[in-house]
């Protein structure tokens, strides 16, 4: 993702946790970053603002909402800018029936490669599967 950012960008780190990792990367690039935790960094203000990408390392699995959520992320993105998830994503119904990651009890939703494609397409986004757990969605 650091590889499609103009030097300078904005960006928030959406489900930062107790010790923001990713925000401190990308600040050590020469980029601005906004975190945001409900639990450790509950400051709903950075969702008046704009941003040119915004990250969601592990986390949109935990998300009770997820529509709403990433509707809201997606509002605050600039024109032009990218949508970085990564979470462990589903194969079949099968693979999912044996899938340990299921089993984690805070995790109450789950994504496929289908289903980014479907906001893609809601949103009229670009996406790029860099792997096996990384989407990009652009603006």
């Amino acid at each position: 993702m650091a590889a499609r950012l103009p030097p300078g960008s904005r960006g928030l780190d959406f489900g930062s946790g107790p010790g923001p990792t990713l925000s401190v990367m990308f600040e050590e690039s020469g980029h601005t970053v906004s975190v945001y935790d409900p639990f450790y960094a509950p400051d709903s203000g950075v969702f008046q603002r704009e941003y040119d990408f915004i990250t969601a390392s592990e986390v949109v699995e935990h998300l009770h909402r997820p529509r709403e959520e990433l509707d809201r992320l997606w509002g605050c993105l600039s024109p032009g800018g990218v949508l970085g998830i990564m979470t462990k994503r589903v194969l079949d119904h099968e693979a999912f029936s044996r899938w340990h990651y299921k089993n984690d009890p805070t995790h109450v939703c789950f994504f496929a490669v289908q289903t980014f494609e479907w906001l893609a397409s809601l949103w009229g986004a670009s996406l790029t599967v860099v792997g096996d757990d990384v989407v990009i969605l652009g603006k």
